[in-house]
This record gives structure tokens, sequence and C-alpha cells, in this order.
């Protein structure tokens, strides 16, 4: 019934970030902007924003590591290429109006290099949107106490503390763990918390740094909205929006 619950606020959650990071992705590209998709996945971002806003293929650049995602974006001429996001990013300078890095951050084991690598390529007054967990959570402080680790924070390696729900695992019951593989993609490694992350911007470069938050668990979904305008510094995910 626990689990039962708290899926429910998590995808509530994910649909309204993940929707509120598109818009802001698409007003910020604009009619001629050149973007870049950080974890850029099958390149499926450029398929929904070329329905979206007819953003061209010329405008768009992915950047993933995992080589089969790569292959299957290039097959469908999608400009998407291998890297790696915990080194430099292979641009030059000034070269995005927008990059944009969604649940990315979470998993590298870099990110502030990611987050200054972003600044130095984005061009004079371009946008940087990042959706992230924060780790600063209600939730997360409460399963600390009952001695459990954080959904949100740092995951173990091993799977056996997700069967033994070690881990208080809200995501999909479809999301396969890779955790003990050479090379997981869905564990978590550094989570910011609110405060931080915005700290960090700032001191990466960054202005006009606008943060939004989603889900204040666990408050139930009715009162979501007005909540997490009213404390952001505590929801479970965000989105921060910020000028170069």
């Amino acid at each position: 019934m626990l689990h039962t619950y708290f899926k429910g606020l998590y995808h509530r959650t994910m649909t309204e970030a993940y929707s509120f990071a598109y818009e802001e992705i698409a007003k910020n590209i604009g009619e001629n902007g050149l973007c870049l998709d950080c974890g850029a996945s099958d390149g499926y971002l450029y398929k929904y924003f070329n329905e979206k806003i007819h953003l061209t293929k010329t405008q768009y650049t992915g950047i993933e590591w995992n080589t089969e995602l790569v292959n299957l974006a290039q097959r469908d001429d999608i400009r998407v290429t291998q890297g790696d996001l915990n080194k430099n990013l292979p641009y030059e300078n000034k070269k995005f109006d927008v990059i944009f890095g969604l649940s990315v951050l979470e998993h590298l084991l870099y990110p502030c290099r990611f987050i200054k690598e972003c600044q130095r390529v984005l061009n004079d007054d371009g946008t940087l949107i990042l959706l992230t967990p924060n780790i600063s959570t209600y939730f997360t402080a409460i399963l600390i106490l009952l001695g459990k680790m954080p959904s949100s924070g740092p995951h173990p390696d091993s799977d056996l503390l997700l069967k033994n729900e070690e881990v208080f695992k809200v995501s999909s019951d479809n999301l396969q763990t890779d955790a003990e593989s050479d090379t997981p993609s869905h564990r978590h490694l550094v989570v910011f918390s609110y405060r931080v992350l915005r700290s960090y911007l700032e001191q990466a470069g960054f202005r006009d740094i606008k943060g939004y938050g989603f889900g204040l668990y666990p408050f139930p979904n009715f009162m979501q909205p007005l909540l997490q305008k009213i404390d952001p510094y505590h929801c479970h995910q965000m989105v921060f929006v910020a000028k170069k």
C-alpha cells in the first residue's frame, strides 16, 4: 500500500518535471538556436522537438556514452555522437544556444566538471537546463532515520539490496536494474541538494538562475502544485534554468 502511494507521487512528479523542462527547452531554442542534448540516448528528444517546434537536424547535437544507442540514432540520421560527459565536452567555446541534461547529472562521476564545461561551450546569453533529483528531501530524511538508503541518493552496487527493500524503490517496475554491471546507467552517484546546486551554478559563472521543485513528499498529489511552490528546496525533483 505504501509503495503504491509513493509510486503515484513519483509518477506525477516525473511527468510534471519533464513537461516543464521540455517547455523551457522549446522556449529557449527558438527558431534558429543550436542545442546540445547531453545523455541523448537514441535521439528521441530530437524527434520530439522536431514535431513540437520543427527543430531541424542541423540545430540538434546529441552526446551519448552508450554505443548501441548512438548507432540507433545515427541509423535514423540523427546527429548523436559517442562521448563521456565526465570528460571535457568535445566542442569549441560558445557553440550552443541551449544545453540540456535531463536525469543526467546524478549519474556522473564529475558533475561539477560537466557544469563548467557547459558554461564554456554555451554562447553568451545561452541557457542551461538541468533536471535532476534532490537529495535534501523530507522523504530522504525519513528513510535515513529508518536505517534505509535514500531512493534518490547514491545507490549501492548490489541488486540484492533492492530486492530486500533496503533501498525504497519508487521508479517503474519495468525499469531493469543494472547496478552490478560494469557500466551501470541507472545508479545515482552524486546527488545535489537544491541549495548546493544553485550555489554551484553561481560559482560556475551562471546568472539569472531559476530553480523549480516537483514532488514534495509525503504530501498527496492534490496538494503538490501549491506546496512545491512554497518549498522547492525539499522537493524530490528539481529543474534549474540558468543563463550564461
